[in-house]
């Protein structure tokens, strides 16, 4: 028969636990900091300070503060972004951050021009991609092919890259829609506004008129020039707006540059705001350039909800 042994493990003694006042302790979390009941009566900006003081809620007013100061200082705000913000109804709030001179540099990817000639053009954008795919007319709306891909070519004969070349274009079009127009925006105010393009990624290069000299040459230019800004980024914010990979490489390559040429961007502040918090953005924009200095803050949420919050806080402050 198997010989029992005694159990090796008793229950432990708590008689002799240290224990202290909790009047001494510090603790993270405060009444003081906890959210206002917000009243049918209140301003928005009473409904701002209502907000409570923790986590996603402190980062966002972390952020405006520093989009402030950036602008009260004259430092860089740039905004990266991808085609989506565009295609729920962002761009006004895009150009107005523009005209007060608060959004001072735009990087996008190549789909932006796509969405922002549509709406300037005809006032709506965004086809319905597996409906199209299935009968092979996704993509091949015959104006936006067109008339995109010449404007690029024009643009290069004028030694311009691919931002500038459609701003210039929609800017000296009849469209009736082209105060909605990012591109066109950055023209007038003549601040950068860059396209950065994956080839075979949009659906302009689907068409004849497409010319891969001048779709390479015209990022090219872009991506120098998007360079030159983020090499005075010190001081500054460059913001994030739903780029998952693009956007946030682009950046990166940009920073190395800047910083290889012996520009000082250390101190600034980095955000990313998406509905999925990804990789890249994640190690390119928030955690390996501030790793010298700056600050960095990821916001998850809908575009169509945080950005407008974002935009409105601002406002606030600007006053």
């Amino acid at each position: 028969m198997l010989k029992l042994l005694g159990m090796k493990y008793k229950q432990i003694d708590l008689s002799r636990l240290k224990t202290y006042s909790i009047k001494d302790r510090s603790s993270k979390v405060s009444a003081e900091k906890s959210a206002i009941v917000h009243k049918k009566d209140n301003s928005f900006k009473e409904f701002i300070e209502g907000l409570p003081d923790f986590l996603a809620a402190h980062d966002l007013k972390a952020v405006v503060q520093s989009i402030i100061k950036a602008y009260k200082n004259k430092r860089p705000v740039i905004l990266g972004m991808g085609a989506h913000p565009i295609k729920v109804g962002l761009s006004p709030l895009i150009i107005d951050l523009m005209q007060r001179g608060v959004l001072t540099s735009i990087a996008t990817n190549g789909a932006c021009i796509i969405h922002d000639f549509e709406i300037s053009y005809i006032g709506q954008t965004s086809e319905d991609v597996a409906k199209e795919l299935c009968t092979g007319t996704f993509g091949m709306a015959k104006e936006t092919g067109q008339m995109l891909n010449n404007a690029i070519k024009n643009g290069i004969k004028n030694n311009d890259g691919i931002g500038r070349s459609i701003g210039e274009f929609i800017e000296s079009s009849d469209f009736a829609f082209k105060d909605r127009s990012i591109f066109r925006t950055a023209y007038i105010l003549n601040i950068p506004a860059t396209v950065h393009v994956a080839i075979g990624a949009d659906i302009i290069h689907m068409h004849p008129q497409a010319d891969g000299a001048s779709i390479g040459e015209g990022s090219l230019k872009d991506f120098r020039l998007f360079t030159s800004v983020v090499a005075d980024l010190e001081g500054g914010v460059y913001i994030n707006l739903g780029s998952a990979v693009i956007l946030p490489e682009v950046f990166l390559k940009a920073l190395t540059i800047a910083r290889n040429l012996g520009n000082k961007v250390e101190e600034f502040t980095t955000v990313n705001m998406d509905f999925i918090q990804h990789y890249r953005p994640r190690e390119n924009v928030l955690k390996r350039p501030t790793m010298i200095k700056g600050q960095c803050f990821a916001l998850t949420g809908h575009h169509e909800i945080m950005f407008p919050l974002l935009c409105a806080m601002i406002i606030e402050e600007l006053g």
